[in-house]
């Protein structure tokens, strides 16, 4: 296959013995973060840049004796909420890459965090004073 648009960071989960031996591959565009599965019939899952929420590095020993971790993707999307990258070469590093490309892609589309969020801290007083309890 032909390296996508715009591609930044490709990599396949390896397994126990650090080897990358399976048909499921992770890659990181400007826009888009896609989890390709299959040999003959290929599935595509995709996450906008930035509709992730938040990110979690996990480092097992069993992973960490051969360099991997495993980055867990919360993002607002409607089918994949949760997205997984098990077992990848240099998870700091991709943590890092992965921060720069949300910042970016929040950049371009004009997105701040709190937009993300919604209104779940707004303060009931901001708007025009009338719920306000005061002790």
């Amino acid at each position: 296959m032909e390296p996508m648009k715009n591609q930044l960071w490709t990599d396949k989960p390896h397994n126990f013995l650090g080897l990358a031996l399976n048909f499921t591959r992770y890659i990181i565009t400007t826009e888009k973060f896609i989890t390709r599965k299959g040999f003959l019939n290929i599935h595509e899952d995709e996450i906008m840049l930035y509709r992730v929420t938040d990110k979690k590095l996990s480092l097992p020993l069993s992973q960490r004796i051969f360099g991997c971790g495993t980055i867990t993707l919360h993002a607002k999307d409607s089918d994949t909420p949760t997205k997984e990258l098990r077992s990848i070469k240099g998870p700091r590093a991709v943590m890092e890459l992965l921060d720069e490309a949300v910042q970016q892609a929040r950049q371009i589309n004009l997105v701040q965090g709190r937009d993300m969020v919604g209104a779940l801290n707004q303060d009931p007083c901001e708007d025009d004073g009338e719920n306000c309890q005061f002790e």
